[in-house]
């Protein structure tokens, strides 16, 4: 049973997601004692400060979630520089009302994978701005901005043999990090 549960927020909704393959295959890396489970965020409608007062259900279920949680994984693709709407729609959902969210005091990871050479850098860049507005300590280092790359994933969708090495030592910094949080 694991005693740590982390949130997996991917900012894509693309059916053959880059970033929700890398998501599923991080989570592979992690120590028993974590267990991970992706918060859907497709089926939130787009957020209301009128529908404060009687959410949707779908928001419930997504906010109720990310309260349980010991701590959120964030991997997210960039579009034209910066989050997916999808993504900032939840970020802004789980943050209202306000004075009521469920993001504040998270500690957040956070990563990217694109097929352009920059990965996501721009798009994390901004993540970690609105992160630290909604109190959520972020893993600063190391930074993972991933360019797809054939052989980055095995046939199986675990992290291939060139990348494993990196990615372990940033989910061990990754899980170090959540337990200091927690303590």
């Amino acid at each position: 049973m694991p005693q740590y549960r982390i949130a997996v927020v991917v900012g894509s909704l693309r059916r053959e997601s880059l970033n929700a393959k890398l998501a599923a295959a991080m989570t592979r890396l992690a120590p028993p004692e974590f267990g991970f489970g992706r918060v859907e965020i497709g089926d939130l409608p787009l957020y209301n400060q009128d529908d404060d007062a009687n959410p949707a259900p779908s928001v419930v279920r997504m906010k109720g979630e990310i309260a349980a949680a010991q701590g959120v994984l964030f991997v997210t693709p960039e579009y034209n520089r910066s989050v997916p709407g999808v993504l900032k729609n939840a970020l802004d959902h789980a943050s209202r009302p306000y004075g009521r969210s469920v993001w504040a005091g998270k500690p957040a990871g956070v990563m990217g994978i694109s097929p352009g050479a920059v990965g996501t850098a721009t798009a994390q860049q901004h993540l970690r701005n609105i992160l630290a507005y909604l109190d959520m300590p972020t893993l600063g280092q190391p930074e993972v901005f991933l360019q797809f790359k054939e052989g980055l994933f095995d046939a199986d969708g675990s992290i291939g043999e060139a990348s494993r090495g990196f990615l372990q030592g940033w989910m061990d910094r990754y899980v170090a990090f959540v337990k200091r949080q927690s303590a």
